[in-house]
């Protein structure tokens, strides 16, 4: 049996070497496919398999590499009218809880993911020049690290690396996300502060909807606005308490705050896949 890794970042399997022999055929897998055979712990390109090689000599060259079943195509129309016709409700309460939980669930490793894509996406504390480095690879980042978290949630396969997948399936969308949404904000906030309140809570899902729905940035960024507006109130205080609970972590000796900040971003993720996820 062997997992493997699509060029949407998702892991299909477990399926049997004969399944796979036919999407080396059908031209959905080739040498560069990332696959995990049963038992192993580490990924490694298909290539380095003997069981595959005498197919994978016949591989057509001009087929992209790690080639596997298509994500299902999202209407951002129709999801938002969706979500506003059935209505959702935020208990801030519960996505804490639930956040706690996950955390606690793979404490090591989600807390890993978390402080370095939280690290990185930052700028990595580089002096002068480290908020220029974030404003470029800040939506990639924290993208990627949505992407883990959901995996997660949804009791699918995820690994550390994860977190870096961003910047493989959808680095310029989530790169525009963080910067356009970002500028517009802070406009909001120079002329008006509150316009800019109000767009940064409307625009709080972009990145998460562009990793999960493979969306375009502006169609995820107007999708958070409508469904975020008819609830904004609620999501609003939401985030305010969140706020507060990662900078809670401050006055356990700052290293708290890592603890704190991890906590809260499970508990964004999970408001996130309640609303839009489909479990909703």
């Amino acid at each position: 049996m062997y997992k493997i890794i699509g060029t949407d970042g998702k892991v299909y399997g477990p399926v049997t070497a004969e399944q796979l022999r036919q999407w080396i055929n059908e031209g959905r897998a080739n040498g560069q496919t990332q696959v995990q055979p049963e038992g192993a712990t580490d990924w490694k390109p298909l290539s380095v398999l003997p069981e595959f090689a005498d197919l994978l000599g016949a591989t057509p060259s001009g087929v992209p590499p790690a080639i596997a079943p298509p994500a299902a195509t999202v209407n951002p129309d129709a999801l938002a009218a969706e979500i506003l016709a059935r209505g959702y409700d935020i208990d801030i309460g519960s996505c804490i809880s639930r956040g706690w939980e996950l955390l606690k669930s793979d404490f090591w490793l989600i807390f890993g993911a978390c402080f370095v894509a939280m690290l990185i996406a930052g700028g990595g504390g580089i002096p002068y020049i480290g908020p220029l480095i974030g404003l470029v690879i800040g939506g990639p980042m924290t993208g990627g690290l949505y992407s883990f978290l959901l995996k997660k949630i949804r009791k699918q396969p995820a690994q550390f690396g994860d977190i870096f997948i961003g910047f493989q399936t959808a680095f310029v969308p989530l790169m525009l996300a963080h910067i356009v949404s970002g500028l517009l904000t802070g406009v909001g906030l120079l002329f008006c502060i509150i316009p800019g309140i109000y767009l940064a809570v409307s625009w709080m899902f972009t990145i998460a909807l562009v990793i999960d729905k493979k969306l375009d940035f502006w169609p995820a960024m107007e999708l958070s606005r409508k469904v975020v507006t008819k609830n904004w109130w609620s999501l609003f205080g939401f985030v305010i308490v969140i706020g507060l609970l990662a900078f809670a972590g401050v006055f356990a000796c700052c290293v708290g705050v890592f603890v704190t900040a991890s906590i809260a971003q499970c508990a964004f993720i999970h408001a996130y896949e309640d609303i839009f996820g489909s479990r909703a």
